[in-house]
């Protein structure tokens, strides 16, 4: 199988990541994609950063029912800081019948130089590249081992999710109902009555 990687934090997930993870595998030539969410850096204070089983259970809660998606936690078991190759790595010889492809913003590419064995990812693990505002045309035109996939550009991030919940507005229309809901069950954020009263809370 060919198995579309796609890192984040996810804290939380929003509808932008879900419209990316959709698009990319209805049209990356991919048989599933894993949302693999990124542990916690012991080496980095990270305040807004929830713990990682909560991040983990909202992508689950996000992707219920998307068939071909999944949640993935297999970086909360490998040596922290997380490095992509090293999971690259570990998934190439835990699972040698099947085939990684690397899912990444168009804005990470100036800078992919910069990660740890570049040479490496390039060379043995394809590339989707997702285009985000402000990228330079020319680097989309040429990606070595890998092609620009236009998914659609959601104007959402997490941060906003979360300053929005801190400011007491609604977020309803930027999440899947589900984290919505499990946000607001939760007291996540310091903001729990931002979200609407009606969503029914999930916590199974």
């Amino acid at each position: 199988m060919i198995i579309g990687l796609f890192f984040g934090s996810f804290n939380p997930v929003h509808n932008g990541h879900l419209a990316i993870a959709q698009y990319m595998l209805a049209h990356g030539g991919l048989d599933e994609l894993w949302m693999v969410v990124s542990p916690r850096n012991p080496f980095k204070r990270e305040e807004d950063l929830l713990a990682d089983e909560e991040r983990l259970r909202m992508v689950q809660l996000a992707v219920a029912g998307c068939n071909g998606i999944r949640a993935c936690d297999v970086e909360f078991g490998l040596p922290r800081p997380s490095y992509t190759i090293n999971t690259l790595r570990y998934l190439s010889e835990t699972f040698p019948d099947n085939r990684f492809v690397l899912i990444i913003g168009s804005d990470c590419l100036n800078q992919f130089h910069n990660w740890r064995a570049a040479d490496e990812i390039i060379r043995d693990y394809p590339r989707l590249v997702y285009p985000r505002p402000g990228t330079d045309p020319a680097v989309l035109a040429q990606i070595p081992n890998g092609r620009l996939v236009e998914a659609e550009y959601l104007d959402i991030s997490s941060t906003r999710v979360r300053d929005m919940i801190r400011s007491g507005l609604s977020v309803d229309a930027l999440l899947p109902p589900p984290v919505a809901a499990y946000i607001r069950g939760h007291r996540l954020y310091a903001a729990p009555a931002a979200l609407p009263p009606s969503l029914e809370i999930g916590t199974k």
